[in-house]
């Protein structure tokens, strides 16, 4: 297991690199992973979330009373900051329908499990990234369809229910399911949690091979425009949630938390929801598999950036 888990080490510290790798073979070379099919996607992500309930504990829901004020803006922020700039970006650069659906579905996704990672590698608050985490995941079956279906409703049509089913089925359940198992089982799952890194990590270069191949001529004709979005999306993301931050007068660390989880998204949930909920918008899945590369690439950046900002903490 040790070896394993330096493997799994190894993962998690490269797994921007891994990822980007993956998605440049699957776009110049989308033989290589056409043989991944996309019916996949949600079972590889329920992978994900079966291994982010295995890690959870009833302390990181206890923060939710102890630390209200923290987890209730961190909550607003992600379904309030990261959908506006979605819809305001899709309508700047006067995306088509089915892109402008795919960069909605990301921003009104909740935070991806790799921004408990970077928060800790930012020296963050890091039991306030994973109450975040953990609390918007469980509220996105109706936060999700919700706001999805608020912004898009008079462009396309919107499966409410579809997503909702399909969020319960991909999220909740694997979810609850891994945070019994660790409940009863708990010295078992501990040493599991070791190789989750690696496991997730192949789980998401499954998905984004698996949409990069599948759609590989589409991205070339429009891969730039969604990359310049999905960057934007991205970067003012982290900018909004450190601003919101040091507006409310939060500690670096707080801050810090605050504008990782908002600028990362679960991204491997909107390309999921893009694939159900809009099956007749094939380009709608782009820009989830766009931000699963480039979210933990900016995410490895800005995490060494944070290191080195001066810890000092302002007000409670």
């Amino acid at each position: 297991m040790s070896i394993l888990s330096k493997i799994s080490e190894g993962f998690g510290k490269y797994m921007a690199i891994i990822v980007l790798a993956v998605a440049a073979l699957a776009l110049f070379l989308p033989q290589s992973s056409l043989w991944i099919d996309t019916s996949w996607i949600n079972y590889l992500l329920m992978v994900v979330m079966f291994g982010m309930g295995l890690t959870m504990k009833p302390k990181d829901f206890a923060l939710v009373f102890k630390r209200p004020r923290d987890i209730i803006i961190g909550c607003a922020a992600q379904f309030i900051i990261m959908p506006a700039l979605a819809f305001g970006l899709s309508a700047v650069f006067r995306l088509d329908p089915a892109l402008t659906a795919g960069v909605v579905l990301v921003g009104t996704c909740p935070g991806g499990t790799s921004s408990n990672v970077i928060t800790y590698f930012s020296k963050g608050d890091v039991a306030l990234s994973i109450g975040m985490t953990s609390v918007n995941t469980l509220l996105a079956p109706l936060f999700t369809p919700a706001i999805t279906y608020l912004l898009l409703r008079t462009t396309v049509k919107v499966d409410v229910w579809a997503m909702f089913l399909s969020i319960v089925q991909v999220i909740l359940i694997p979810i609850i399911l891994g945070f019994i198992i660790n409940r009863l089982f708990g010295k078992v799952t501990q040493r599991l949690v070791s190789v989750l890194p690696m496991v997730s990590t192949i789980a998401i270069c499954l998905i984004v091979a698996a949409v990069v191949s599948h759609n590989a001529e589409k991205i070339y004709t429009c891969g730039a425009l969604v990359l310049v979005v999905v960057i934007l999306h991205n970067l003012l993301g982290y900018l909004c949630g450190f601003g919101v931050g040091k507006l409310l007068k939060l500690n670096l660390p707080k801050t810090k938390a605050l504008s990782i989880e908002i600028g990362m998204q679960n991204s491997g949930l909107a390309t999921s929801l893009a694939a159900t909920a809009f099956p007749q918008l094939a380009l709608a899945t782009v820009p989830g598999a766009v931000f699963s590369v480039w979210h933990n690439i900016s995410g490895a950046i800005l995490a060494g950036i944070y290191r080195r900002r001066n810890s000092s903490t302002g007000s409670e």
